[in-house]
This record gives C-alpha cells, structure tokens and sequence, in this order.
C-alpha cells in the first residue's frame, strides 16, 4: 500500500465562460475548453506536490458528458490518484455550477451538473519533491 501523503491532494479552480468563448449553436463551448482547465489545475497539482510545473504527458480517458455553454461557471478538480518516480496519475472532473438561463439571469445548479471526466498523466522533474 502507499501512504504517499500526495496520494489524495486535490485541487480545485472556478471559470466563467464568457460569451466569447462559444463556438456553436446554442452558445455552446467546444470540450477542448474543459481540458484546458484540466491543464491549470494539473499545474497547481504539481507545483504543490513537487514545487515544479510539471509537463502533461497525455489523457488515457476523456468523456464528454455534458454540454458546457456560454454564461456557465465551471468547477475544475484535480484528485492524484497514483505517484510513481516521476509521473503523477490525475483523475479530473469538470462541473457546471452555475448556468445561464436567459439574458444576465442565471442558476445556481444543485447539484452541479457533472460536463467532463478525464484521467491524465503529468511528469515532474526528479529530486523537487516538498515535503
């Protein structure tokens, strides 16, 4: 078993998508979106687990579940799930939280709807590990 204190460490961010952000009918934002915050909050995930950026190495899964739109605001996490050498396994999870229903009126959505799950891998360099 590994008691890797790593193990579990999640990291949350909130976006607003603004308007300018759609791409498509409906005010609809394109899913590449979602993996960019991915990308963020796998940072945060490094620089507090090894004091480094760390680089992105790939997404073994994405599933698109849920339209995001324009006028949403976004939930990204980050949860480490497995630490090797240099490698960290990320499960990520992307939530709309609040969403636009017309106009400047919006929602709270209780519960977030559940738009994009995905599960990455980062590298981080040896010897920067903070403890």
């Amino acid at each position: 078993m590994n008691d890797d204190p790593r193990l579990g460490l999640t990291v949350t961010h909130r976006r607003y998508v603004p308007y300018g952000h759609a791409h498509y009918a409906g005010n609809l934002v394109d899913g590449a979106y979602a993996l960019a915050l991915f990308g963020d909050v796998a940072t945060e995930v490094c620089i507090r687990t090894d004091g480094d950026e760390g680089l992105f190495a790939g997404y073994s899964e994405v599933r698109f579940v849920a339209p995001i739109r324009a006028g949403d605001v976004l939930e990204a996490q980050a949860t480490v799930v497995r630490v090797g050498n240099r490698s960290r396994t990320l499960e990520f999870v992307c939530r709309v939280v609040c969403r636009g229903t017309g106009g400047s009126a919006a929602e709270v959505l209780d519960p977030p709807l559940v738009a994009v799950t995905a599960t990455g891998t980062v590298v981080v360099p040896t010897g920067r590990r903070v403890e």
